[in-house]
């Protein structure tokens, strides 16, 4: 189904039209200037001057589509898979991983190195060295095609209680201006997340995202987070911490978390409860078979409590689907996903539903670095926010979900 992104023909929203026009070719290309006007409801000459801007810039390509009746084909427009880049970093506890990211979502490059300690003394330098070494992996070296840099760490930021405690610790970064360091060091636009959004931004933008516009993602990582995607944008929170949903209290006097609290969900379902429950019974803790006995008891706990929590993000959100992502190994998550089954009736058990209460995640275990560029992508190309096209000066912040300058 076409998305509408309607724009105005007043010089006033001439850096908005730009995102608009490149965002419904990003959607829908290739596509010509005609289905353009249509989508984003701009005048014919508007289009013509946006597209000619793009293609100077290289980050378009045009060509004559397919002959559909008499007359010339009409020229269709493409993102330019060289036409410009955004380097992702995602930060653990002991590894910084990277990826070059184009515009059409391809990985282009990829990276990682061990960290004896995740502090920004060790992390800030390796980030560095590896945004330049991604850089120059850019096809072509042209100056400027590498657009902004995304890092995405473990949440929440700047919550007393929760933040920089338990498995996901990142010792020092409280009170650290990252993004500006970022920038600082890089000498490119830098944008920071939350993890689980940033992977719910990139499933939304080049996952399942592109043919569903509203969606519930969870996202399995050493804990346990998600992302409430509304048309295509992650829902923020007040101050940008939604989706912890692994510190959701869901077994009455449960195990102790981390957070202070009782039964927390991550304790049963994440990375981490699942490599807990293989030590305690003998096995390696990256252990891939879901037939072993160990893996498969870890599954049929997790279950429940999973299941009474999709049941309420189903009564409260009322989602078009949950999509399941993360770190979690592949056939793992797979079993898992089919255990849930039968979900528990909530209002999203309906007999004239089109797509699946559940669906694994189109981007799979790479997901979070691959949302990493995507706040980069985002926050200087979206609509919602874009910092590229702004005149005469970006703003300060800017305003998409997850791409904004977090503090850690």
């Amino acid at each position: 189904m076409a998305t509408r992104l309607k724009g105005t023909n007043q010089d006033l929203g001439r850096p908005y039209n730009r995102r608009i026009v490149l965002e419904a070719v990003r959607l829908h290309g290739p596509i010509s200037r005609a289905e353009i006007a249509r989508l984003v409801a701009l005048s014919p000459q508007t289009i013509t001057n946006i597209i000619r801007e793009f293609e100077e810039t290289g980050l378009l390509t045009a060509r004559r589509g397919a002959p559909k009746g008499p007359g010339q084909p009409a020229i269709e427009l493409a993102i330019d898979p060289d036409g410009g880049f955004a380097i992702g970093l995602q930060l653990t506890r002991d590894r910084l991983r990277g990826a070059l990211l184009d515009l059409t979502g391809a990985v282009r490059g990829r990276t990682e190195t061990a960290l004896p300690a995740s502090t920004p003394d060790e992390a800030l330098p390796a980030m560095a060295a590896m945004v330049r070494r991604l850089g120059k992996a850019a096809p072509g070296r042209k100056p400027g095609r590498v657009l902004g840099v995304g890092l995405a760490m473990p949440g929440p930021f700047d919550v007393d209680a929760m933040s920089f405690v338990g498995p996901t610790t990142l010792p020092g970064w409280a009170g650290v201006p990252v993004a500006e360091r970022l920038q600082e060091l890089t000498g490119l636009p830098g944008f920071v997340g939350g993890d689980a959004p940033a992977a719910a931004l990139s499933e939304a933008m080049f996952g399942l995202g592109r043919s569903l516009r509203d969606f519930f993602y969870i996202h399995f990582g050493i804990g346990l987070g998600s992302g409430l995607v509304v048309d295509g944008q992650v829902h923020p929170g007040a101050w940008g911490n939604a989706g912890e949903l692994g510190h959701m209290p869901i077994v009455p006097g449960g195990r102790a978390c981390s957070c202070g609290n009782e039964g927390c969900l991550e304790t049963y379902v994440s990375v981490h409860a699942l490599r807990t429950a293989l030590a305690e019974a003998g096995a390696a803790p990256d252990l891939a078979d879901p037939d072993h006995p160990a893996v498969t008891a870890w599954i049929e706990a997790a279950v429940p409590p999973l299941r009474r929590a999709l049941c309420a993000l189903e009564n409260l959100l009322d989602p078009a689907c949950i999509v399941l992502g993360g770190e979690l190994p592949g056939p793992i998550l797979h079993r898992l996903a089919e255990r849930l089954e039968p979900l528990l009736p909530s209002v999203s058990r309906r007999a004239d539903r089109t797509t699946p209460r559940l669906a694994l995640s189109a981007i799979g275990a790479e997901n979070a670095l691959v949302g990493a560029a995507v706040l980069a992508i985002s926050g200087l190309l979206s609509p919602q926010s874009g910092l590229l096209f702004a005149e005469p000066e970006p703003p300060a912040r800017p305003t998409t979900a997850i791409a904004t300058e977090a503090r850690a």
